[in-house]
């Protein structure tokens, strides 16, 4: 995976918006102003991403690429690293539950609006 292959798989999500807001190289995709996946613009070597509490260690356990997320809640979320290690489909696959479980915490009303045509 790509830096740019994310981005573009990040921004087709609905209600999904790229920001920087801690500094000028940590990338962060939110839904409706809710992060779900950070990254490092200048080393694109990980990305973070959030993940049910139980799923999270498993994950860990399983795979050595993936570790207590750096900077964030090492409870709910995980960094994993974007080396080649582990497929696309994979990474893919843990954004979508990233993006899945932080849409689910929104507000009702912000939830509706993912749904809206």
């Amino acid at each position: 995976m790509t830096l740019e292959e994310l981005r573009q798989y990040c921004l087709s999500k609905p209600g999904t918006t790229e920001e920087f807001p801690f500094d000028q190289s940590t990338l962060v995709f939110k839904v409706l102003g809710k992060m779900y996946v950070l990254t490092d613009v200048d080393v694109f070597d990980s990305i973070n991403v959030k993940c049910d509490p139980e799923k999270a260690v498993e994950l860990r356990e399983r795979y050595e690429e993936v570790t207590p997320g750096y900077h964030m809640s090492k409870t709910h979320w995980n960094t994993v690293r974007t080396d080649g290690s582990l497929s696309d489909r994979l990474l893919f696959e843990w954004v979508d539950e990233s993006y899945r479980l932080v849409a689910a915490g929104l507000p009702s009303s912000k939830r509706n609006r993912l749904k809206a045509p």
